[in-house]
This record gives structure tokens, C-alpha cells and sequence, in this order.
């Protein structure tokens, strides 16, 4: 019978940055594909840029949005959990 090893979080690490490569391929794949340049405008800026990378800075921008009213909540439960 073999012994069950257990999960530590250096295995996790692992995985989670195996999964991080392979997303940061697809996503260069991606951006690779659609180099077809496409006008963006944003309030009185205007520029251009490839569709790909156009798309890439609006995921992040969308990231962040959630990211932080999201940490600043994470925050603040944490403190009123060490008040208690």
C-alpha cells in the first residue's frame, strides 16, 4: 500500500505557474493573431493600436476595477475580524 503524500503549497506554486505559462502563451498566440491595427478613442486622446494588445489593456483595465474595491473589502473585513 502506498503512502499518500500530502499537498503543500510549493506544489500548488507549481501548478498555478505551469497554468501562468500556458495562458501567457495562449495570450501571446492571441495577440500574435490580431496585429490589425484599430483607432481608439478615449476622451480627447486618440491613438492606435494593434487590436490584440487594444484588448489586452482593456482586460487589465477591467481586472483592476474588480481588483480593487475588492481588496479594499477584503481589507476591511480583515480588520473587523481582528476587532472581534
Amino acid at each position: 500500500m502506498r503512502r499518500r503524500i500530502p499537498n503543500t503549497r510549493t506544489g500548488g506554486l507549481w501548478a498555478a505557474l505551469i497554468l501562468s505559462a500556458v495562458v501567457l502563451i495562449f495570450l501571446l498566440v492571441f495577440i500574435l493573431q490580431n496585429t490589425e491595427p484599430v483607432v481608439i478613442n478615449f476622451l480627447w486622446l486618440t491613438g492606435t493600436l494593434p487590436t490584440g494588445v487594444a484588448l489586452l489593456f482593456a482586460a487589465i483595465a477591467g481586472v483592476l476595477l474588480v481588483a480593487v474595491p475588492g481588496t479594499g473589502r477584503i481589507l476591511q473585513l480583515r480588520r473587523e475580524a481582528r476587532r472581534t
